[in-house]
């Protein structure tokens, strides 16, 4: 039987009947991404055929009904893609209830649940989704496990997955004294992107690619996640994690894997996340000499922040994947908030030809003369190609060309969905493919050791510039490469 729903994706699955049950039903993250991407789920018919939300907050921060529906609307329309309004709108509504629960007493939470699976009916799925923060992961987590509402169910657990090796594994102590690790679903957003995903097929649907995905052919690769905004507002947050913990080990440190990882023997969650832990397994601690911190000038001066703070709001490596594949190719990561501008890139740059038969007379500048391949990972996303063309003229003059595909011009662009919706979606359908598992989040906090056992002191830089300086020397002989949509000059280290 087709179990796809009118409207959807080709392919999408339809989950069976769920119950989801949203802890921190009423934070940020839950009014900017959770709530507007059930609907976008709802409006692009891949919810279940039925299926109830619970939101929950402890009873302090109680909702009635109409409020948690109301408070629903208010995000759906202003971080939604659609308005919440007509007939589709009242029936997404309906679907939702709120339980107040506290550690010591989920009574209110036990009875919405048992209210909403006995409305559906039958026997469904339960999702639980810790939109919280860590503090209280071990208190959702013993609560669910005492109430029963674990048996059976799937978790969904926000970053960060501990602060570092210990931490770490104490907190999947904590999880899987409920949990086993099949129900466990260690979410990061980047892992969703279209553009992010599309590196498999890149890589391992295209004759053209995967001969040449390896040390033979590539000299580095950057993947770089540079921020114009600053902490906003965030300080408690932000003075805790800091950029590494905060973008390297969760966002940054995940992509590596998909662009290192050897090719898997199918796509199936299994597969994938084998070939993923290996990578993460082959890496080498991490160098402190080889990892620049910074801090933007002001960053002290942010209220909540300590005035003396050695906490890095920038940080720029080197990481090693040692293996046959990518032995001596270098891995440059970079992310940092007040920088000179925003994207989400990763970058292989190949080795040059070895006969150098034509004039190095390019107009491209000291780091635009090799072949470039990046993939933008920021939604919509791009990919493009960039190779030396002989410039008209009776000269031996070369220049660059460049070939792209943008997601934004595609024509199925309207089944995109975003990291937060495919994830949420891939959740109720079982699928951990792109999700972190255990022994691999701790294998990179263990990568991540001697930098965290010895940061060095932080570096400052203005804001609106490119970081420390000391970047660009990291980097060296090699320079920061930011390919831009309307131009193919690379980006700069320096402002």
């Amino acid at each position: 039987m087709d179990d796809r729903r009118p409207g959807g994706p080709p392919g999408a699955g339809r989950p069976d009947d769920h119950v989801v049950v949203l802890f921190g039903a009423t934070g940020d993250l839950a009014r900017r991404k959770l709530l507007p991407g059930l609907h976008r789920l709802d409006r692009a018919g891949l919810m279940p055929r039925d299926y109830r939300i619970v939101g929950s907050a402890p009873a302090a921060a109680a909702l009635t009904n109409e409020e948690f529906r109301a408070h629903a609307r208010d995000a759906v329309r202003e971080f939604g893609t659609g308005e919440p309004e007509g007939a589709a709108w009242d029936a997404f509504e309906a679907r939702l209830s709120f339980g107040a629960a506290d550690p010591e007493d989920p009574r209110m939470l036990l009875a919405a649940v048992r209210a909403a699976e006995s409305a559906l009916g039958g026997t469904p799925r339960r999702l639980c989704h810790l939109a919280v923060p860590p503090t209280a992961f071990a208190s959702v987590v013993g609560m669910l496990g005492t109430t029963g509402l674990a048996r059976g169910a799937r978790l969904i657990i926000e970053k960060p997955f501990g602060t570092d090796l210990a931490s770490a594994r104490a907190l999947n102590a904590t999880v899987h004294a409920v949990f086993d690790e099949s129900q466990v679903f260690r979410i990061d957003h980047f892992l969703g992107k279209e553009s992010v995903d599309n590196i498999l097929a890149l890589r391992f649907a295209n004759g053209l690619f995967e001969p040449v995905w390896n040390r033979d052919h590539i000299s580095h690769v950057q993947i770089d996640v540079p921020e114009t905004i600053g902490i906003e507002g965030r300080a408690g947050f932000f003075e805790e994690t800091g950029t590494f913990r905060d973008m390297v080990v969760t966002h940054l440190f995940q992509v590596l894997g998909f662009v290192a990882m050897e090719p898997p023997v199918s796509l199936d969650a299994r597969a994938l996340r084998e070939e993923k832990t290996k990578v993460f397994r082959s890496m080498r601690p991490l160098d402190p000499a080889h990892v620049v911190r910074g801090q933007y000038d002001g960053y002290r001066a942010e209220p909540g922040v300590d005035p003396h703070s050695d906490t890095e709001t920038f940080v720029a490596l080197r990481a090693e994947v040692d293996n046959w594949r990518w032995a001596g190719v270098p891995f440059h990561l970079r992310s940092g908030k007040s920088l000179g501008r925003r994207r989400q890139v990763v970058t292989l740059h190949f080795k040059r030809p070895p006969l150098r038969m034509f004039p190095d007379r390019s107009r491209t500048g000291p780091a635009g003369h090799g072949n470039v391949l990046v993939v933008d990972f920021d939604d919509p996303g791009w990919i493009a190609a960039r190779f030396l063309v002989k410039e008209p003229g009776p000269a031996m003059r070369l220049t660059p060309a460049r070939m792209t595909f943008r997601y934004g011009d595609s024509v199925r662009q309207q089944h995109g969905l975003e990291g937060y919706e495919r994830l949420i979606l891939d959740a109720m359908l079982g699928d951990q493919a792109l999700f972190t598992s255990a022994d691999g989040i701790e294998r990179l906090w263990e990568v991540s050791a001697p930098l965290l056992a010895h940061p060095g002191p932080v570096e400052p830089y203005p804001a609106g510039s490119w970081g420390p300086a000391r970047a660009d020397e990291l980097i060296a002989p090699h320079h920061w490469y930011l390919p831009d949509m309307a131009s193919d000059e690379p980006g700069s280290g320096t402002p």
